[in-house]
């Protein structure tokens, strides 16, 4: 039954069943995405009336010279290496830890998870009032070490720092999830034989349980890169429509919606959006190429010999 031919009804039976899903990512994804890249070559374009005046690259040229797109790059970019990496070392940390309580475990789980199904706009304003100079509790727990007051959402010194904290908070939820549910399909016999080679805690997790883990983590990095990319709505919420101090908070996609919906530049935001998408593009590509390449669950060449490398990092 397995070896049988598929006739040419059940493979039109089988696309009609995806097919208002095909529809849904042809409108609501591969649509927009197309648009954006013809959109970034309008150089004279009336949105009211939808006519197209004039094409060119002249929206690329403007965004390498405009100095607010620079500083959205690098903010965005500094965002990103700072925030991913922190994100999935929390994560994996406390996944660790949750996979091995053994009461109350739902009750941890989803008290880790609320953040991520929580609304960003309620996140935001419960942080906006932690992070207050005069009455907010992160001012009040570094009083108590005398540390002096720090203006957190108005001294550009502190914004970035102030939303990368929210986020790695916000995002814990889902990437634990993640992660558990890695640690849930090893083979616990893999442990027990280390620890019979006498192996202790710390040399099962660095050699056995975390090369176990890799694919999870790779998925993990990837999710986590490209949601940080396109940060937005905690910059939005948490400075009240503005990048930030003195544009210390600006983003890409900040960036990109300040073109768009506050200057009416909608060639110049499409531009952007387009920047982003291959920046994105590079990112991930290159991810899934180290993945790849340092996957140390993956034979080596020694496997020809009866030797499978399966190592620890």
């Amino acid at each position: 039954m397995m070896n049988s031919k598929v006739t040419w009804k059940e493979s039109i039976k089988g696309w009609l069943y995806i097919l208002p899903m095909i529809i849904g990512v042809v409108i609501f994804s591969i649509y927009p995405i197309l648009k954006s890249f013809a959109m970034s070559l309008y150089t004279q374009y009336q949105f009211l009336t939808d006519t197209v005046l004039a094409r060119g690259f002249g929206n690329f040229t403007y965004l390498f010279s405009d100095s607010d797109f620079h500083i959205a790059l690098v903010n965005t970019i500094i965002y990103v290496v700072v925030t991913v990496p922190l994100t999935i070392g929390f994560s994996l940390f406390f996944a660790v830890l949750l996979f091995r309580i053994k009461k109350l475990a739902g009750l941890f789980r989803t008290i880790y998870f609320l953040p991520f199904v929580t609304s960003t706009i309620a996140i935001s304003m419960v942080w906006t009032w932690i992070f207050n100079a005069r009455s907010g509790l992160a001012n009040y727990f570094l009083s108590l070490v005398g540390i002096h007051p720090i203006d957190w959402l108005n001294d550009p010194h502190y914004a970035m720092l102030t939303l990368i904290i929210i986020s790695v908070w916000k995002s814990l939820g889902f990437n634990i999830i993640l992660i558990m549910a890695g640690l849930g399909n090893i083979d616990k016999r893999y442990s027990d034989a280390a620890r019979v080679d006498g192996a202790n805690s710390w040399q099962i997790f660095w050699n056995v349980i975390l090369p176990q883990l890799f694919l999870t983590l790779v998925f993990v990095l990837i999710n986590a890169v490209i949601a940080d990319f396109k940060i937005f709505d905690e910059v939005f919420a948490v400075f009240g429509g503005q990048p930030g101090p003195a544009k210390s908070a600006m983003t890409m996609v900040f960036y990109i919606y300040q073109q768009f919906y506050v200057f009416n530049q909608y060639g110049r935001a499409a531009a952007a959006s387009v920047i982003l998408f291959f920046i994105i593009l590079l990112v991930t590509v290159v991810q899934l190429w180290l993945s790849r390449h340092f996957d140390y669950r993956r034979p080596t060449k020694k496997a020809k010999t009866g030797r499978i490398f399966h190592g620890g990092f």
